[in-house]
């Protein structure tokens, strides 16, 4: 890739992975990253859990073929569905090489509980209080009870509302009104109200869903604050490198790649996120 060796990958089934690029590349501006979206077959919550598994595989190793020793999953539906399973059952063949998850950082946010405890429903102390917490995901990350699961294996006394927002990937990707964008986020928004009529936070847990924000906030009740998933894995990567500096790479840029058409996908992400965008095809290799 170009004439400077390695990059940090970033990983998205889309458009919505460049919230958290954008969020890791101001924070760590001296690092080079290498961003990959899997445009061709975006969006993945819409997908089989095994396909997801397959699709984020395949992105992963295209990003390591491109000397990426280091990966972050820049998509909520890969890491919850394939994080842990590529980690347990794949990465241990791909000695010299680690995939972190955007997942993981907001998970420990919310229960303060560090991701690597064995076991961490030991750390959980009588007194910690209560929380209501909701989060409004794709269909997979919901269906796969991740962020319930784990919140609540950190903090047993937390509820945790997930409400799966069907379609809202595919709007924001395609472009569509503010109003049609709207009135979707409030049907969801309506439908959290009827279990949960106070959370205490709120997720986010999409990365396309920040480009909805205003809307979120607009439908949700003035008190619930809404978490930055972008800023938390931002932090969570700092923090990474500074333990693991041999994972590093310094010369700042990076370089967009799709497996889509970059002619159509670079300037519809330059329209979302409201800066120019250079992607190229992300050539062989990829379904």
């Amino acid at each position: 890739m170009s004439d400077q060796a390695g990059a940090i990958g970033v990983f998205d089934s889309g458009h919505g992975g460049l919230t958290v690029w954008r969020a890791l590349q101001t924070r760590l501006p001296e690092q080079r990253f290498l961003y990959l979206g899997d445009h061709a077959n975006a969006p993945y919550g819409e997908h089989r859990p095994e396909e997801i598994l397959a699709m984020t595989r395949a992105g992963v190793e295209r990003l390591f073929e491109l000397d990426c020793r280091l990966v972050v999953l820049a998509c909520n539906t890969a890491a919850a569905v394939a994080l842990r399973r590529l980690q347990e059952d794949w990465l241990p063949g791909r000695p010299g090489r680690r995939i972190l998850g955007i997942f993981v950082p907001t998970v420990e946010a919310l229960t303060g509980v560090a991701w690597a405890v064995d076991h961490p429903e030991r750390q959980v102390r009588p007194e910690d209080p209560r929380r209501g917490i909701a989060v409004f995901a794709t269909t997979r990350t919901v269906e796969s009870g991740a962020y319930g699961r784990e919140i609540r294996r950190r903090a047993p006394g937390f509820t945790v509302a997930e409400v799966a927002c069907p379609g809202l990937v595919a709007a924001i990707e395609g472009g569509a009104p503010a109003e049609e964008l709207a009135g979707m986020v409030s049907g969801f928004c309506r439908t959290l109200a009827q279990r949960m009529a106070a959370p205490e936070a709120v997720v986010l847990g999409c990365t396309h869903f920040p480009l909805v924000a205003a809307q979120f906030r607009a439908a949700l009740p003035e008190n619930a604050p809404i978490l930055s998933q972008a800023a938390l894995s931002a932090e969570s990567l700092a923090g990474y490198l500074l333990r693991h500096p041999e994972f590093a790479v310094p010369g700042g840029g990076t370089r967009f790649l799709t497996t889509g058409d970059p002619r159509r996908i670079a300037p519809r992400a330059s329209a979302l996120l409201g800066e120019s965008f250079a992607f190229e095809a992300a050539g062989a290799g990829l379904p």
